[in-house]
């Protein structure tokens, strides 16, 4: 199954998992210690990070390592962007529309 990095910070577990991820390795039981739902329930969250390219897991003996690609998150950031600088510019009309009505206003009582 193809995956995006959007569906994977689409749930709040997977979004805790990559910010605990984002400040040190761990090892898969070490990500589970740090969650109430069961281990083969943050297996598949680890397993659609991996999918999307978020983590990257590594077999060190007989422990599996996972370690943040953040990288990935450029994706998210760039789609924000288009849509932060759109919005500024609406309400950045809508200030000055503002602006000038209460202006008029002003005017008018003057």
């Amino acid at each position: 199954m193809r995956r995006d990095v959007f569906q994977a910070i689409a749930d709040p577990t997977r979004r805790s998992i990559i910010g605990l991820l984002a400040m040190q390795t761990l090892t898969l039981n070490a990500v589970a210690e740090n969650y109430t739902i069961s281990r083969p329930a943050i297996s598949k969250h680890i397993k659609v990070l991996e999918e999307c390219g978020l983590i990257e897991i590594k077999q060190e003996g007989r422990e599996r390592y996972c370690k943040a690609k953040l990288d990935k998150l450029n994706e998210v950031n760039d789609w924000i962007t288009q849509y932060k600088q759109f919005w500024e510019t609406k309400l950045d009309a809508l200030g000055d529309y503002l602006k000038s009505i209460q202006d008029q206003n002003v005017t008018k009582t003057t």
